[in-house]
């Protein structure tokens, strides 16, 4: 197995449709958010720089993204909807770098501790109306982060280890270091596409699980966690 093989066995590893599909993100936005882009105003062409960088090098000159990839977006995600400016994401995304010392800050246990410290901090540098809600109330950040923050699980020191989508009933898994961090039954390691599409070839969902050796209950989670990501599509 080569080097390459061996990291994409530890950190997973997603196209960018996959981690669209996943994150319910736009392919636009997740590109822009990993690569920047350049955008004009009337007097002249800006450049706005890549959020962070990816933890995969590009593959054949394609955007390859790891699993850490994956929470940072979505938590980027969530603070957009939650009407943190771009700008300040920025800046508590570089805090949090310093802060936590890795390149996917969000992804830490840390920030989902902490990150209101540092969006306070940062609201009393520059004032920002934006970030007013969330630096005078504990409640709103525990809104933003809690259902992600239930959603994973971290090992004794406090690293991110894998993601258990709240869509269903915990049986399905985004683990980076089984089947390259595609979505499986947690127990048996089955990948939920596999299942999903073989119950919808056959309408049963007892013939499946006799031919994988699975409980029904597997089946029916990998179906509805597919069929989830089929509506949001």
């Amino acid at each position: 197995m080569t080097g390459n093989s061996q990291s994409f066995l530890n950190t997973g590893i997603y196209s960018v449709p996959e981690a669209a599909r996943l994150t319910r993100v736009s392919t636009g936005r997740i590109r822009r958010w990993m690569r920047g882009y350049k955008f004009r105003t009337k007097k002249q062409e800006h450049h706005s720089k890549a959020l962070w960088h990816g933890q995969l090098e590009p593959i054949e000159h394609s955007l390859a993204l790891g699993f850490l990839d994956l929470i940072e977006i979505r938590f980027v995600d969530a603070f957009r909807k939650a009407g943190v400016s771009w700008a300040m994401i920025r800046k508590a995304h570089e805090k949090g770098v310093e802060t936590f010392k890795t390149d996917h800050p969000f992804c830490t246990q840390g920030f989902c501790t902490d990150g209101r410290e540092i969006f306070v901090e940062l609201h009393r540098e520059t004032g920002e109306r934006s970030l007013m809600e969330i630096v005078s109330s504990q409640h709103v950040f525990v809104q933003i982060i809690s259902p992600f923050l239930k959603e994973l699980e971290f090992d004794a020191s406090h690293n991110l280890i894998s993601w258990k989508p709240a869509t269903t009933r915990r049986l399905v898994v985004l683990d980076p270091t089984r089947n390259f961090g595609r979505p499986i039954v947690s127990r048996h390691g089955v990948p939920t596409e596999i299942l999903n599409r073989a119950a919808k070839a056959c309408n049963s969902v007892e013939e499946v699980a006799r031919w994988y050796e699975l409980p029904n209950d597997e089946i029916e989670d990998a179906m509805e966690f597919e069929q989830q990501l089929a509506l949001a599509a």
